[in-house]
């Protein structure tokens, strides 16, 4: 039994404790995608951080973009603010990451917008 319990908590990497976090390095800024359903056009746009743009219907503002230290081209994960320019209510407000778009994604009839990845220099 005692072996099975130590087999266990080996597979399971000790639970209980917490995991490694990898430390991130802030970009400048990052390339977002966005598709308009209605007319199936795919636009990459790009963004600093701090700034904002109008796409279609919407407001999209980029607060930060973050990457794994020392791999550039590692997964980015992006927090964006949407909000419907028509009224300026926010539709998303949150992180996006480049590897698992449908994780936390925007909910919208008609756009798709999600993260490509950081801009580093």
């Amino acid at each position: 039994m005692r072996a099975l319990v130590l087999a266990l908590a080996t597979l399971l990497g000790g639970a209980g404790m917490a995991p490694a976090q990898e430390a991130a390095t802030t970009a400048p800024g990052a390339v977002l995608r966005a598709l308009d359903k209605s007319t199936g056009i795919v636009t990459d746009i790009e963004l600093r951080a701090g700034q904002q743009t109008k796409h279609g219907l919407l407001d999209i503002a980029l607060d930060e973009c973050r990457y794994p230290q020392g791999n550039a081209a590692g997964d980015a994960f992006a927090h964006v603010t949407l909000r419907d320019a028509r009224e300026a209510t926010v539709l998303f407000n949150g992180w996006m990451i480049a590897s698992s778009p449908a994780l936390n994604a925007l909910d919208h009839p008609r756009y798709d917008v999600w993260v490509m990845r950081c801009i580093t220099s």
